[in-house]
């Protein structure tokens, strides 16, 4: 499907120099002279580079549709992660850096999207939020949660991250995995 140059948005997947790319941030650019554009940052789906480039309105580019099948992720093996699809219930196997650093939050028995295209996984979407324990923190310190200060803490998977000062070890939170920040204390 073409699209014009200025209707790329984040997260949409291009053909652009013979290869499938990703575009991570969209900038609508206004020069004072001459014709507007838009600076895309885009992301290699095949090799992980980065590369910046301005489309103009007029130009036309190839979006591509990814298929979108639900897989229930089962193990790890060796540098490969195993999901399953819900439906057909057939094994596949992809490279932990797909998912990049994400990985971490990868739980047995997690729904996730698995995005490919012509038959070959190009990316996995992991829930929005996920559920984790804090297995270490420093010591609450009385008349410190007057301010906005965050504390750094170890979750149970092994990521930093900085949780509200009143927040002990053992609590679930709930952190957001495209950020990778706290949301909110789990219920």
């Amino acid at each position: 499907m073409k699209i014009n140059g200025n209707e790329i948005r984040p997260g949409n997947v291009i053909e652009h120099q013979g290869g499938l790319w990703a575009a991570v941030k969209v900038n609508a650019v206004k020069p004072g002279k001459g014709p507007a554009y838009a600076q895309v940052e885009l992301k290699n789906l095949e090799n992980g580079s980065k590369l910046n480039e301005r489309f103009r309105a007029a130009e036309t580019v190839e979006r591509v549709r990814l298929e979108q099948k639900d897989h229930t992720y089962l193990y790890a093996e060796g540098d490969m992660l195993v999901f399953m699809d819900t439906e057909s219930y057939e094994q596949i196997n992809i490279a932990k850096d797909l998912i990049g650093e994400r990985v971490a939050f990868l739980q047995d028995g997690m729904n996730v999207v698995v995005e490919s295209h012509e038959g070959r996984p190009i990316g996995v979407q992991l829930p929005e939020h996920v559920t984790l324990e804090v297995v270490e923190t420093e010591p609450t310190v009385k008349g410190q949660t007057a301010s906005s200060s965050y504390k750094p803490a170890i979750a149970d998977n092994g990521l930093r991250i900085m949780i509200p000062p009143y927040m002990t070890t053992g609590e679930k939170i709930v952190v957001n995995t495209e950020t990778m920040e706290y949301v909110k204390r789990a219920d």
